[in-house]
Order: structure tokens, then sequence, then C-alpha cells
């Protein structure tokens, strides 16, 4: 693959970097785990209340959770696989901060997710704002069993 690549993620309980982990060994990419800069505690992971702060952000359109750390030299990248778990059918509001914090004009942004059991939804669409001039792939779902051969399949038929 001539293409340097990126697989970034946000992971709150771990599943989702494993994906990413296993992701990046299949492209042979680099790996960043987007970290909020204030860690998500499990209540503040609890969807079941609409007052916890996952359940806040992700009612407030505006929200942007501020990132611990930058990703030094994004420019070098021309692929960037972006990994996330679903909440409330979207990706989290951390990785809209996250694509709004750089410029990714003409790069390929490649969306996957891990979920317990809901679908990308509109995933992209949410998204699609958050990273103008880019190449917005469609989204996947990834199961957590994903084996490194699907997902080498899957990086040649985006043209990778």
């Amino acid at each position: 693959m001539d293409k340097k690549i990126l697989v970034a993620f946000f992971s709150a309980s771990g599943v989702t970097a494993k994906t990413a982990q296993k992701l990046a060994q299949a492209v042979d990419a680099d790996i960043f785990e987007i970290k909020p800069e204030q860690a998500y505690t499990s209540a503040d992971l609890n969807w079941t209340d609409k007052n916890s702060r996952s359940s806040v952000e992700m009612n407030d359109p505006s929200c942007r959770p501020a990132i611990k750390d930058r990703f030094p030299n994004m420019e070098q990248y021309k692929v960037v696989f972006v990994g996330f778990p679903i909440w409330w059918y979207v990706a989290p509001k951390i990785i809209n901060t996250f694509l709004e914090s750089y410029d990714f004009t003409d790069k390929k942004i490649i969306p996957f997710a891990t979920s317990g059991g809901s679908g990308i939804g509109k995933t992209n669409a949410e998204l699609e704002p958050s990273c103008p001039g880019a190449v917005l792939m469609p989204g996947r779902k990834l199961d957590s069993s994903v084996s490194k051969q699907d997902l080498k399949a899957w990086a040649e038929k985006l043209g990778l």
C-alpha cells in the first residue's frame, strides 16, 4: 500500500480499541487514540440516565468535547480510518471535535464503528459537516470478531 494510512479511534470501554488495533495491523497503518481531556466514567456513559454526561453531550448538536492530545503531522496521511462506538445511532460528539481539529481536504475519511447492537445509522450525515473538503467514505460497523483477513479485503475494496 503506497498511501500513508492512519487509524484514529475513540474507545470508551476498550472494544473499539481492540478493533482499531486489528485494523491498523491489517492495513499497515499508524494508530492514534482520541482521548477526551476529561475521561469518561461509567456513570458518564450510562445512556439510560438522561442527565449522564454522554446523554447530555449527544442531545446537544453543538457539543464538542475537548481532546487531550493533538496528533502531529496529520498532513502526511492520505487516508484516515476513524473508529468509535455507536452512541445514539451516530458517532460520539468527540469524533466531530477530532474531525474539526484538522484540515482533511482531499483526504479519504473512512468511519468504522463498534456496537453492542445498533447499526451505524446516519453517522456519515452527522460527520460530513465536520470534515469539509474530505472524501467521506461510507461507514461500516465492525464486529469485534472481525478477522484481519476481512479487514484487508475491505481495505482492498476501498482501493487501498
